[in-house]
């Protein structure tokens, strides 16, 4: 993989900075996408240290003509994309009945469709190196709620789009999965704490060691633990997984 390319989205900050970090490792070069310049120099300057080149693009991934602005600056930059990985997509958590048709579509446009486009306008590169796409989703998809109604049927959306595009990489020669990671302590999780603690009469410490008794898990996950899962999907040793959907979640889904 001493050749390769990854793109990866929502390397600003938590699961995809973590990843674009352990990712570094493995490839020669790292594509950075987010909407946040910034975080995204911060990233670069840790995945140049971890040993891989960086490439900085700030789009907004809701916007269609990002998906091709993306790609086309990869190709002028590398000439190949090996690997991509769609983590963007910050859904928010609000009650069914209590969203905004802004807040709805807005979630759809960057995580589902910000996804789909970017995959699509990546596969004739994807195709031609034989390459590995993941898409990023989470547990919710397994048990859609009223109180996180657009997570979950986000989520599972993506969890469908991946399968189908893992269909068409079978001829291809594209492996396609997703990934379903339960609670990870990130910054946006620490954000969500602060604001779900005083509606339920509580302190943000207390709040943070409420959700993994009520999940009866051990512990939160770490932003590193799912860059590891997703460095493996996109390696030599995973190409004959595709079409799968993994669950990485402390073992918070108790169905099988």
């Amino acid at each position: 993989m001493s050749n390769s390319v990854a793109v990866l989205t929502g390397a600003s900050q938590g699961i995809g900075q973590a990843t674009a970090i352990r990712l570094a490792r493995d490839f020669k070069a790292i594509v950075l996408v987010a909407r946040n310049r910034a975080n995204l120099e911060q990233t670069s300057e840790a995945v140049r240290a971890a040993g891989a080149q960086a490439l900085v693009i700030d789009a907004d991934l809701a916007v269609p003509q990002a998906a091709s602005a993306i790609v086309d600056q990869t190709m002028a930059a590398f000439g190949r994309i090996d690997a991509l990985l769609n983590i963007a997509g910050a859904v928010p958590q609000i009650d069914l009945f209590d969203m905004t048709y802004e807040q709805w579509e807005g979630g759809l446009a960057l995580k589902l469709h910000g996804a789909r486009r970017l995959t699509i306008a990546a596969w004739p590169a994807l195709k031609a190196a034989k390459g590995a796409v993941v898409l990023m989703s989470g547990n919710s998809a397994l048990f859609p709620k009223a109180p996180y109604a657009a997570v979950g049927t986000i989520n599972a959306a993506i969890v469908a789009l991946a399968k189908a595009f893992s269909d068409r990489g079978i001829a291809d020669g594209v492996q396609v999965n997703s990934v379903l990671p339960g609670p990870v302590m990130t910054g946006r999780r620490q954000s969500y704490l602060k604001h779900w603690a005083p509606l339920h009469d509580m302190t943000v410490e207390e709040a943070t060691a409420n959700f993994p008794k009520e999940a009866v898990i051990a512990r939160y996950g770490e932003p590193e633990e799912i860059a590891e899962l997703m460095a493996f999907l996109v390696s030599p040793g995973a190409r004959w997984m595709t079409g799968s959907a993994l669950r990485m979640d402390g073992g918070e889904v108790k169905s099988v």
